[in-house]
């Protein structure tokens, strides 16, 4: 039979017999679970007494087992309660005794298959409240939901689990997917999801159970990134047959939506210029200033102040910065200038413009909190508008080309490769112009990936970049506007395109500052490095032609030595001429 879970099963077992003085009748209803041994239930008799199983003492006590005596005929026996675990073949045996003597002797004994009992399970029923326990109110503030399960059924030997799930909120029909922050399964094991890991890892996301009942998500520091939508999925298991755990139930919650408690910070920031700059030496000033709403008490500020060239697509390059604990940061070796002027307000000065500063500046500012005891924590952050540095230049242009007294050498030889710096325009004197130059090598043609050889500032100071080949290279100044690199001992790892740039620096009459002018470079000039076949293997035929005589003589006094100490003159016997002598026999 089928009953439901919680329901009644009754085993009826009927027995017809002969009447006899002296023979007693014993019934034993018994089940077989799976692949396990027969297990008996109860025993009713020989004698009118009944003896209960050792794993269903409690359950007759309690009433959940219970034989109905029929009319000697049909007899049965009543479980109450049914739960999974009383899924079986139930069997039925009856025996036939006698008594001699005090002591009960078996004469008969017959087993009848009652029927296989399936208990259908009911699954559990209960439901799932969440709720935030704490709120935060900026961010960088906790905020906490509690999952809590009430009015339990059904769930008997079973477990609960919990399931947190993060969804963002997004304007009108967008479309958004459901991410997994954590679980704890049927065994209490923490699984952090995907996107979390690192968050859970690191002790900024705990999710803990508190009661039996109860479920915990935590966010240490919460972000902006956070706000959206929460729900909290409970999952049942219960045992299986083989062991294992099943789920056998599921409540999601509604979901909840988290924000902060006031609205999101927002900064925003603006950039204007204090001083111009009218020509290169010049001075040029700029103040940043933020605008913030809906920022906590304590907040700091940093700054970070970029550039690009006055160019369609050209890179920003970072300058100088100041983070929230005002520690100066410059990222050019350079007279820059980055000050804090107010609550919320910088200033940033170059000293002396270059003709290559001319461009756009702008800054960038960032709002944070910090925690005793923790990190900084970003709120917000702002760019401002851009303020460009745009002046005339009139001073002179530079250009410079690179010759050599010869495009192909030998290895071993010495090349020398010139570089003139030409000036048109309006000149400046000797004194009143510096060079810095550069020797660039790229072995392969056509490469944009050259390699500094070496550099000479406008002191006049000379700086080799480390090589590992056995030739060696020189700088040396020609004259006021010529240079000159010098390849010594070359080798085919010297082979490959040459060219120089040039960095004039012009000293102004006017305020005593030197300015930088913009680097040109030179066309290049290739170089190629011959291989000496008659230069590579001389010295090689030479070697082997000494060491092939040596050998030679060597073996040829060996073999005079040898011939003239071991092998000795033996000078030959000579016959005796006389004749034999006749002999004679008797």
């Amino acid at each position: 039979p089928v009953v439901r879970e919680g329901g009644s099963v009754r085993l009826l077992c009927n027995v017809s017999r002969n009447f006899m003085e002296g023979i007693y009748l014993s019934l034993t209803w018994s089940v077989k679970k799976g692949s396990s041994l027969l297990e008996d239930l109860l025993t009713f008799g020989p004698d009118l007494g009944v003896t209960v199983g050792d794993d269903y003492t409690l359950r007759y006590t309690d009433g959940g087992m219970r034989l109905e005596m029929g009319n000697g005929v049909s007899h049965s026996l009543v479980l109450s309660g049914a739960t999974p675990a009383d899924q079986g073949m139930y069997v039925c045996t009856a025996r036939l005794w006698t008594r001699e003597q005090g002591a009960w002797n078996r004469i008969q004994e017959k087993t009848v298959e009652m029927g296989e009992v399936t208990v259908t399970p009911t699954d559990p029923d209960y439901t799932v409240v969440l709720s935030t326990s704490v709120n935060a109110k900026f961010s960088g503030d906790p905020t906490e939901l509690e999952c809590k399960v009430t009015n339990v059924s059904n769930l008997r030997s079973g477990r609960l689990g919990v399931s947190w799930l993060y969804r963002d909120v997004q304007p009108g029909d967008v479309p958004v997917s459901t991410h997994t922050i954590a679980s704890l399964d049927e065994n209490g094991n923490l699984v952090p999801g995907k996107m979390y890991k690192s968050r859970v890892e690191a002790g900024l996301i705990t999710v803990t159970r508190t009661e039996p009942s109860v479920f915990k998500l935590r966010l240490l520091r919460t972000t902006a990134a956070d706000a959206g939508e929460y729900t909290c999925a409970v999952t049942a298991w219960g045992p299986s047959r083989h062991g294992n755990w099943k789920k056998v139930a599921e409540h999601v919650t509604p979901a909840l939506k988290v924000s902060f408690a006031n609205k999101r910070p927002v900064l925003s920031a603006a950039a204007r210029r204090l001083r111009e700059a009218s020509a290169a030496g010049s001075t040029f000033e700029m103040s940043c200033q933020a605008h913030v709403q809906n920022l906590p008490p304590g907040t700091a500020f940093s700054i970070l102040i970029l550039s690009e060239e006055a160019v369609v697509g050209s890179p920003s390059r970072k300058l100088a910065s100041l983070g929230p604990e005002m520690v100066l940061q410059l990222e050019e070796d350079r007279d820059l200038m980055l000050v804090k002027t107010g609550k919320r307000e910088f200033q940033f000065r170059i000293q002396a413009v270059q003709v290559t500063d001319r461009g756009f500046y702008w800054c960038e500012m960032k709002a944070w909190t910090k925690q005793p005891g923790e990190d900084w924590v970003e709120m917000a952050k702002g760019v401002s508008n851009k303020v460009q540095i745009d002046f005339i230049h009139k001073g002179p242009t530079f250009d410079v080309s690179t010759s050599s007294d010869t495009t192909s050498v030998f290895p071993w030889e010495t090349v020398k490769m010139e570089c003139d710096v030409s000036v048109s325009g309006t000149s400046p004197t000797t004194d009143d112009v510096a060079y810095e130059m550069k020797w660039f090598l790229s072995r392969l043609r056509g490469s944009n990936s050259p390699s500094l050889l070496a550099s000479m500032d406008r002191w006049g100071v000379v700086h080799k970049a480390p090589r590992n080949d056995s030739s060696d290279c020189s700088l040396e100044r020609l004259g006021p506007r010529k240079f000159a690199l010098n390849v010594h001992s070359t080798q085919d790892s010297d082979a490959g395109d040459y060219y120089c740039t040039a960095t004039p620096w012009i000293h102004s009459t006017a305020t005593g500052v030197w300015s930088k002018a913009p680097e040109v470079s030179s066309q290049r000039v290739f170089l190629n490095v011959k291989f000496a076949l008659w230069d590579s293997m001389k010295l090689p035929l030479l070697y082997g032609v000494c060491a092939s005589v040596t050998v030679g003589v060597v073996s040829l006094v060996l073999g005079l030595v040898c011939a003239h100490c071991c092998c000795k003159t033996t000078t030959p016997t000579p016959r005796s001429r006389n004749k034999l002598m006749e002999l004679e026999m008797d």
